[in-house]
């Protein structure tokens, strides 16, 4: 899901994006676009990591980075290249966050006092090292079964989901969404743009529009059946229109 900021996103022509603004990613997945305020992603997989690294996306802050803990108020002269830092901890740099991962992700732990992301090192890829840390009982962030009320609630029992969900709750302009269905599953996500949308209160300062890609007619005929569950202007697209892949 992508938040555009600041007015109403129009597309150039019915059913498909401004060109410049698509990044990539495959169909069931988030679009990442160049030219965004926020992103939220609801997928637990790295493919989001993966296009963030494979575009170079210096603009994109997931609110993570690292601690000093070389102590260097002792007096003692520490060279730059000696000084020792955390892992990367999340809360450094929130308020500069514009990428949200709403039910969790696979390098995102909670360590029951902070909040970590793993990385790779020369020795082994991603995936092993969160491998590792699972086969060592420690699991990631993940918001998986259960139905909408269910899944809020444990959002609200973890301080980095609770912030992504708030994050989601108060923005305006326009929401996109690409490989997001909005199933029965997914009401919290819908009550969520309803509290952006302020509850269709006439103010200015608020989420005024959600577009929507549908892959097919069922899915058109499911959003237009859901359409008034929305507090705000709702404009399904066809998302085979959607040049993800640039080419």
């Amino acid at each position: 899901m992508l938040h555009v900021e600041g007015g109403q996103f129009v597309p150039e022509s019915p059913g498909q994006f401004a060109p410049e603004l698509v990044v990539s990613l495959p169909r069931n997945q988030v679009v990442w676009f160049i030219r965004i305020s926020n992103v939220f992603s609801t997928n637990y997989d790295l493919l989001p990591y993966w296009v963030l690294m494979r575009n170079h996306a210096k603009n994109a802050i997931d609110g993570f980075g690292r601690d000093l803990l070389t102590d260097i108020e002792s007096g003692t002269y520490v060279p730059k290249e000696d000084l020792e830092y955390s892992e990367l901890r999340w809360g450094k740099h929130k308020d500069e966050q514009n990428i949200y991962y709403l039910h969790g992700t696979l390098p995102i732990f909670d360590d029951g006092i902070l909040i970590v992301k793993e990385e790779y090192d020369t020795e082994h890829y991603l995936l092993e090292n969160v491998k590792s840390k699972i086969e060592n009982n420690e699991y990631p962030i993940f918001v998986t079964a259960g139905n909408g009320k269910e899944k809020l609630s444990h959002i609200m029992h973890n301080k980095y989901l609770t912030f992504c969900y708030d994050q989601l709750s108060n923005i305006e302009g326009s929401l996109i969404t690409f490989g997001f269905n909005f199933g029965d599953y997914d009401t919290h996500i819908i009550d969520a743009i309803n509290i952006a949308t302020k509850h269709g209160m006439k103010i200015k300062e608020k989420l005024w529009s959600v577009y929507i890609g549908v892959f097919s007619d069922d899915d058109l005929k499911h959003i237009l059946e859901i359409e008034k569950k929305f507090k705000c202007k709702v404009t399904p697209y066809n998302a085979r229109t959607a040049n993800i892949w640039n080419s």
